[in-house]
């Protein structure tokens, strides 16, 4: 069995990490890079950086943040927020990411996905979805969470992993720093239709729910942020947890 991975996620905004509920109220959690570097010293598998504002007049203090997370870790990190075309994810890749994550601008132009994946490899691909559960059906959602639009979450991951998708991060928008545990249910409908990794984010509370998910809905990654950021979890005492509930982790 390939080991399940630890992702903590940082929502950059102005510099800072940043972190809410329900994807509003943020409030600071600290410097980027000193986090990074933290996680990477306490055995993440990989980081996700997300510029939640991003815009291109801000894209070349993403490029720093890039190169600055570079220089401190040794571990993958997948960089998203603001990438609308090529030149966007080539510039990124170039200063030191591993991957580069695409929403918004994928659903606005699914062909984007092909583009890159032809360009840079399907592995470099990483298209995450936040979704909401309206009236029975689970929906996408843009800019962050704030435009609902009419396409079905389980349609639209199909098609991008068709497009070349190289991994799903998928947010529950009902479950996101609510700290009631991830969307089991839904995460493993979704994992069962798709061949690509499946990567769980929304809803971490406590080193049970990461057991719970891996368990319940076999994603290959599950992703949080505040019980990290804010030290409700450490990372070699939720492996330890995971190791003794019979979850192979690095």
């Amino acid at each position: 069995m390939l080991a399940k991975r630890i992702i903590p996620c940082l929502d950059v905004k102005d510099g800072r990490t940043v972190k809410g509920v329900n994807f509003v109220d943020l409030r600071d959690a600290g410097d980027p890079v000193e986090l990074a570097w933290q996680y990477s010293e306490q055995g993440a598998d990989e980081l996700v950086f997300l510029d939640i504002t991003a815009t291109h007049e801000k894209r070349k203090t993403t490029i720093d943040l890039v190169k600055a997370v570079a220089r401190q870790v040794n571990i993958p990190f997948t960089i998203g927020g603001g990438i609308n075309e090529m030149a966007d994810a080539e510039v990124l890749l170039n200063a030191g990411a591993d991957k580069i994550s695409i929403n918004s601008a994928a659903v606005r132009n699914p062909d984007l996905i092909n583009q890159l994946a032809s360009a840079f490899g399907t592995q470099f691909v990483v298209v995450a979805v936040d979704t909401r559960l309206i009236e029975g059906k689970n929906y996408v959602h843009l800019r962050g969470g704030r435009d609902k639009t009419e396409i079905e979450t389980e349609h639209w991951i199909k098609e991008a992993e068709n497009r070349g998708a190289g991994e799903i991060l998928l947010t529950s928008m009902d479950h996101d720093g609510t700290k009631n545990g991830f969307d089991n249910s839904l995460l493993k409908k979704i994992n069962d239709q798709i061949r690509i990794p499946l990567i769980a984010s929304g809803g971490a509370g406590n080193q049970q729910h990461f057991a719970d998910v891996f368990q319940h809905s076999n994603v290959d990654a599950a992703l949080a942020a505040s019980v990290f950021h804010y030290g409700e979890i450490r990372i070699p005492e939720l492996k330890e947890t995971l190791r003794k509930q019979g979850i192979t982790v690095r």
